[in-house]
């Protein structure tokens, strides 16, 4: 497989007898964003010399924590709460397509608008197209920078660039949302140490969440207003006190999932290890993290209705010792009650995609917090499977392009990546994935780039 840069400027599969814009070999389309100017996109990536997001990575990783940040994908809405336990307003549509991959309007000329599609085309192609012009938004500049002319006069063909359309104007769709992956680098939560114990204090909410950037907020539960709540992490053999404040008008409980308790009324299943936690009451669970691992905490009461309405996270327990080295560390929790399919609580096209640069390692934990297997498969690379439920495989690693993670279930994966470009990372199940709109829900990319300060310049530019 060859690296983008060395791609001919001729899109694969298209004809220059087709009735849409296409450019000729060396012709580069000028995007009408001043600010993601090449020469501003790599001012942008010298400046970062490591960059922002290396700085605030180390300034916010606990210790003992790997020096990374968390990424996901998304979904679309899907199955809906359990019956009899369905909020008012947030019931996910029947039709497994309805809803999803809603396109934008096509600005004033282009063929979405004037209904003049190109030769063979659908006004499936235009909203599947659409729905990738979101994903990359006014990031479609940059792309110049990164992997240079050839590769993309070749992606600006694919979007369509010389249409001048809307998204170029706009962030992409996950930057428009709020992201897991951003808060805990940005605003992680850092516990308090209180007579040797490591202590976080969580509220538990009601929340209206986007999907993504388009859709009607919907209903939905979080941990500190969060959907997925922030990522807690400990190192093992650590004392744990974790104190949630119920801001709900229904009762709750939480379960630390994967924890090996060693006082079991601290395993958080009403009616057998407590009573509910009452609106407007706090709980404390105090233990040892005797297990090092990728665990989760999530809601156990009510749970098929409140853990499918956002009340989950990750629950990070570091070896005191880790023989595993990565660059980067990435959470991936999936979801598929209200709101369908969603990857880190967003589906396509407002799922935060991994990043990493040429030669790097990236770690990806995967939890699986719904009601249905989800086989993860990532193109043009393999995943290296070390860990199962926390538990390291040793020799028994094995690695394959195509991972099934079933309910409750936590997988951790390496990637190591050499070759740059964008690559498809989805669910295989392809009704979580695609439909008559386009792509949506469980769907993702690994964004490969040929330098570290691409990345920094890229995340910059999204929080900027």
């Amino acid at each position: 497989m060859t690296s983008p840069s060395a791609a001919a400027a001729t899109p694969v599969g298209v004809s220059a007898s087709q009735d849409q814009p296409t450019m000729g070999a060396g012709e580069v389309p000028v995007f009408p964003l001043p600010d993601l100017t090449r020469r501003h996109f790599l001012r942008g990536a010298a400046m970062a010399g490591g960059g922002l997001m290396a700085a605030t990575l180390a300034a916010c990783a606990p210790a003992a924590a790997p020096v990374g940040w968390t990424f996901g994908p998304t979904a679309p809405t899907g199955a809906s709460a359990a019956p009899g336990n369905k909020p008012t307003g947030t019931e996910a549509p029947s039709d497994p397509h309805a809803g999803h991959g809603a396109a934008s309007p096509g600005p004033s000329g282009s063929p979405a608008a004037s209904g003049n599609l190109p030769r063979g085309w659908t006004a499936h192609d235009l909203s599947a197209r659409s729905s990738v012009r979101r994903y990359i938004g006014n990031l479609a500049p940059a792309l110049r920078g990164i992997y240079g002319d050839a590769a993309f006069a070749r992606l600006a063909d694919i979007l369509g660039a010389s249409e001048g359309y809307p998204e170029l104007t706009k962030k992409p769709a996950f930057a428009q949302v709020p992201q897991l992956v951003l808060n805990d680098v940005l605003r992680p939560l850092r516990p308090t140490v209180e007579a040797g114990a490591k202590v976080f204090n969580l509220t538990v909410d009601k929340i209206d969440h986007k999907i993504d950037e388009l859709k009607t907020p919907i209903a939905a539960l979080g941990f500190n207003k969060q959907w997925p709540g922030p990522t807690l992490r400990v190192t093992e053999g650590d004392r744990v006190r974790a104190t949630f404040t119920n801001n709900l008008d229904e009762t709750t409980g939480i379960h630390f999932h994967g924890v090996e308790f060693d006082d079991f009324f601290q395993d958080g299943v009403v009616f057998v290890t407590q009573k509910p936690i009452v609106p407007g009451a706090e709980y404390t669970y105090e233990f040892t993290a005797n297990n090092a691992g990728s665990l989760m905490y999530h809601s156990h009461h009510n749970a098929s209705d409140q853990v499918g309405r956002g009340l989950l996270g990750a629950f990070i327990v570091e070896p005191k010792i880790d023989p595993v080295k990565a660059d980067r560390d990435f959470i991936w929790i999936s979801n598929d009650s209200i709101g369908g399919f969603t990857i880190n609580g967003h589906g396509f096209p407002a799922v935060l995609p991994v990043l990493a640069a040429k030669g790097e390692t990236i770690r990806i934990r995967f939890m699986n917090e719904g009601m249905m297997m989800h086989p993860w498969h990532l193109h043009g690379y393999v995943m290296k499977v070390i860990e199962r439920d926390g538990r390291p495989l040793g020799t028994a690693a094995f690695e394959c392009d195509t991972l099934g993670v079933n309910p409750g279930e936590r997988y951790d994966v390496l990637v190591t990546v050499d070759r740059p470009g964008i690559w498809a990372f989805h669910c295989h199940i392809l009704n979580h994935v695609e439909g008559m709109t386009g792509m949506f829900g469980m769907v993702s990319t690994l964004i490969v780039v040929p330098k570290k300060a691409h990345v920094d310049a890229i995340v910059n530019s999204l929080i900027s």
